[in-house]
């Protein structure tokens, strides 16, 4: 088959990892002819994942010349291209309900869901996601296949060292200015710790995080980096809020380490609290520190998490064998008949237009809110009301009049 998934970039991110991965097992192992088509200008260069050797990397104007036996979106904005390329089959891998990922009021919020409801054929990587989107779209299967590991970057120690003393070593991953990955909570909790510990933050901009709490702060890191970190760590701490099903706890059981979890959507799949890891309450940074300090106090309940951790990991598939789930998903849209898209490309683009419209309207709104704070201050200011009474003043109005235009440059 010729397959096209669409990406926005191909920079650093936990999602377009899970892309490319599917994408090369495809291709290499089932040997289908697969294209990452890029829907935004690059202004980076691509992050260097493993497998984009295999595949084909190109632009959406290179890409709609082509005919695609099926074309693929990943995140809610490359569905405004998807229908741009020619395909038989049109399909949406769906990572999370992405609408989760914007606060009320976000243009972002309501478009991202509208996307949900797109007559095109869905593969997810959570039963969790099977389950909401089987209420949503009760007409339309939804095609489960889970996420594999690279169990060559990822390679299990054969035996578990027992780490009887020293500090409860502890990663935190994620970018820290992402309010939903929970990552300056989970460092507030490591700060109410009264246990030894060594607290390691991993992300992409190390330089733009200030804390005194980390002993060290590192990033970004390649694979290869992150598993030899995650195989020296003894637990994975994560506070997100919103994840489709994350995979660095995952990447850490495959390495040794436990995890300490919100019971955020997605953990569920591999996490079972007082087996291979445990799980913490919602804003409670002090119980989890209380956590925390357990694991650095009770060694055996730590090495116990940590097996276990481990024998979760040796039973979850490879990405070689993932993907022979993707091709089996795939086959079978592919011999399904196609939905009716009739207008679909039109919704879009109208949709687009409406989200850009909005955009404006709030950079309008917030600019305004910004010089009425200011000219409330100015108000307060010692003799401002006399100063704003005199320029009333005719004389006054004669000397401000050429001044007119450059302060609607500055309001602009």
């Amino acid at each position: 088959m010729r397959l096209a998934f669409l990406l926005q970039d191909l920079q650093l991110s936990g999602g377009v990892g899970v892309v490319v991965q599917h994408a090369r097992a495809l291709a290499t192992t089932h040997g289908h002819d697969v294209t990452l088509v890029l829907t935004h200008a690059q202004e980076q260069e691509p992050w260097e994942f493993e497998g984009l050797a295999h595949l084909h990397v190109e632009g959406l104007a290179e890409a709609r010349a082509q005919h695609f036996d099926i074309a693929i979106s990943t995140w809610w904005e490359t569905t405004f291209s998807l229908f741009e390329l020619q395909a038989d089959r049109y399909a949406s891998f769906v990572q999370s309900l992405e609408d989760r990922f914007y606060s009320y009021g976000a243009p972002e919020r309501n478009l991202s869901a509208l996307t949900q409801g797109l007559p095109v054929a869905v593969i997810t990587e959570a039963r969790w996601i099977v389950d909401t989107l089987a209420q949503l779209r009760p007409q339309t299967p939804v095609r489960f296949v889970r996420n594999g590991i690279d169990k060559d970057v990822f390679a299990s120690p054969r035996t578990l060292d027992v780490r009887r003393d020293g500090p409860l070593r502890i990663v935190v991953e994620g970018n820290p200015d992402v309010w939903f990955k929970g990552v300056r909570e989970a460092v507030r909790a490591v700060g109410h710790m009264t246990e030894p510990r060594h607290l390691t933050v991993v992300t992409g901009a190390p330089s733009t995080f200030e804390s005194s709490v980390p002993d060290a702060v590192v990033g970004p890191l390649s694979q290869r980096e992150l598993a030899r970190l995650y195989a020296d760590s003894d637990v994975v701490l994560k506070h997100s809020r919103v994840e489709g099903m994350y995979g660095p706890p995952l990447e850490g059981f495959h390495m040794g380490a436990t995890v300490v979890t919100t019971p955020v959507t997605g953990h569920e799949e591999y996490v079972e609290h007082g087996w291979n890891g445990l799980v913490v309450d919602w804003d409670d940074e002090r119980g989890t520190a209380r956590q925390l300090d357990l694991l650095a106090r009770d060694r055996r309940l730590l090495h116990f998490l940590r097996t276990n951790a481990l024998a979760t990991a040796r039973s979850w598939p490879s990405w070689e064998q993932a993907g022979t789930f993707m091709a089996a998903a795939l086959a079978a849209i592919q011999r399904a008949p196609a939905p009716v898209a009739d207008g679909a490309r039109q919704l879009l683009a109208d949709a687009r237009v409406e989200l850009e419209l909005h955009r404006g309207h709030i950079l309008e709104r917030d600019t305004l809110r910004r010089y009425a704070r200011v000219a409330a201050l100015v108000r307060r200011l010692p003799g401002a009301q006399r100063l704003l009474g005199a320029r009333r003043h005719p004389l006054a109005r004669r000397l401000l009049r050429p001044l007119r235009p450059l302060a609607r440059r500055v309001l602009r």
